[in-house]
């Protein structure tokens, strides 16, 4: 028999870009950096990459909160977005459903578990959108590197806003290269006052990409949706490959086409695992 004051949780995740889901529509919840943390830990806690809160929200079937596994709360999380948007279609028993974010109100069309399309809205390109600290004129590839001067080991990224702030480097082969060194240190590099999800990119061809990313906040992912959006657009961009991809990531693929209407179109899966419950003190916080 479950313990009416403890708190129901589901683990979820999009191509293994892993979350665990609480639901505060009925019982609000205040999560504090810490408890995003210890929920996150992989040893002592139940783990994830992200911390996602359902709360009500006036203008869509729910409003979509996320942590990382840092602490830190972030606006935008395509991969998470079609885990609680299956979680609303399932609800509602609609197939079109809509979730609000810091970031925006997305939309989502849910045809099973295996095929979520999520409107992800229009990419941002200008340097204040991303933002970046300084003026580029041109952000299809801007003025940062790792290594010497004269024989950088990654240089010139694309820097694009898919909600959050991307940096996408193009190389030959994305296994070439330690993003688990870098990752940290361009994530924090001053170019990018609130950090920056940090990207290496292959181009496979004129519809294909592989791409691999380490997450503000979370660290290397085996997917991260809006990764997957920012390298897609940025390849166009660059004249690398046409409006509709597939980005092969560590976790599987995502279908990302850049409409004609400027919006972002992201598909695939999302999978529930397990479904358990926290004690009450797990929330450093009591639910209100």
């Amino acid at each position: 028999m479950t313990d009416a004051a403890s708190i129901p949780f589901r683990k979820m995740n999009g191509l293994g870009n892993d979350f665990v889901v609480l639901d505060a529509r009925t019982r609000p919840l205040s999560i504090a950096p810490e408890d995003a943390q210890r929920l996150g830990d992989r040893n002592r806690g139940i783990g994830c990459d992200q911390v996602i809160v359902m709360e009500s929200s006036q203008k869509a079937d729910v409003f979509m909160r996320i942590f990382n596994a840092d602490g830190s709360e972030v606006s935008a999380c395509g991969n998470a977005t079609r885990c609680i948007a299956l979680l609303a279609a399932e609800e509602t028993g609609r197939s079109e459903v809509s979730v609000e974010t810091n970031a925006g109100l997305l939309k989502a069309k849910v045809d099973g578990a295996n095929r979520i399309t999520i409107d992800m809205g229009r990419p941002r390109f200008n340097w204040e959108a991303i933002p970046l600290a300084e003026p580029f004129e041109d952000t299809t590839g801007i003025e940062l590197q790792i290594g010497p001067i004269d024989a950088p080991v990654l240089h010139t990224p694309s820097a694009v806003n898919v909600g959050n702030p991307h940096a996408i480097f193009w190389v030959n082969d994305v296994n070439a290269h330690d993003l688990g060194r870098f990752g940290p240190l361009l994530e924090n590099h001053p170019i990018f006052p609130e950090r920056a999800n940090i990207s290496l990119a292959q181009v496979t061809s004129r519809n294909s990409l592989k791409l691999r990313t380490w997450e503000r906040g979370a660290g290397l992912t085996k997917a991260c949706g809006t990764a997957a959006c920012a390298a897609a657009v940025a390849a166009a961009r660059k004249g690398l490959t046409d409006r509709k991809v597939t980005v092969e990531l560590p976790g599987g693929p995502l279908f990302i086409e850049w409409a004609e209407n400027d919006h972002i179109l992201m598909s695939g899966p999302a999978e529930l695992e397990f479904e358990g419950t926290l004690a009450p003190d797990t929330l450093s916080r009591a639910p209100v």
